[in-house]
């Protein structure tokens, strides 16, 4: 029987892959690099230093470590700027009735996210008093698709990842959660989530006592 739900952050209980989009897009354009919507899907779910890396690569630039330091927290600071002026509208349709539903099922709730900003966006935007547990790129040292940020909320959580379901919108997040013996909810368009067990548009109109039958099924 599933005991617990994990939730990545961006895409799929807000919409701040937007603002990464914005804040890496001007990053690139500093640097000289050609940046595309497309390239930042490939960025979803990876840690900064990591998703720099990968732009620089796509740019053929190289950057010595001190200079990409600072990017990265320039970077940031762009991406905070918005950040700071988010509030419980921008919140994802449905997010707030389905995890409403999931406290009163009395399932345990996670958050496994590779942002380092996670407990400031859950704050503004009202959604901190659903989660049991927040686990960010503040306590993890891999980046998905490693498993270890859901290892490690599903151990806080004390459940088995085969009784954990992640919800993820990345390739890269459904990849980590099934290396981890997670099922896996993939949240978006069918072609961004690889193999996972289940894939929805959004939230929104969905019941998790649904969902859990449909993967016990």
């Amino acid at each position: 029987m599933i005991q617990a739900f994990i939730f990545d952050l961006d895409g799929v209980l807000v919409d701040t892959a937007k603002y990464h989009f914005r804040a890496w897009h001007r990053l690139a354009k500093s640097i000289d690099i050609h940046f595309t919507e497309e390239e930042n899907e490939q960025l979803k779910g990876v840690s900064r230093k990591e998703s720099l890396e990968k732009i620089m690569q796509w740019g053929g630039v190289s950057l010595p470590e001190k200079e990409k330091e600072k990017l990265m927290a320039l970077k940031n600071a762009w991406y905070l700027e918005f950040v700071n002026e988010m509030d419980a509208s921008e919140t994802l349709p449905g997010v707030r009735l389905f995890l409403e539903e999931c406290r009163a099922m009395q399932l345990k709730i996670a958050l496994g996210s590779a942002s380092k900003n996670a407990v400031q966006i859950l704050q503004r935007t009202e959604l901190s008093s659903f989660f049991d547990v927040v686990i960010d790129g503040t306590k993890t040292s891999k980046s998905k698709p490693h498993p270890q940020v859901f290892l490690m909320g599903a151990e806080a959580l004390d459940v088995q990842p085969a009784k954990s379901v992640v919800f993820e919108d990345s390739i890269a997040g459904i990849e980590a959660a099934q290396r981890g013996g997670f099922k896996s909810v993939g949240i978006g368009k069918a072609q961004n989530l690889g193999k996972a067990d289940l894939i929805l548009e959004s939230l929104q109109r969905k019941k998790a006592s649904e969902i859990i039958n449909h993967l016990n099924f």
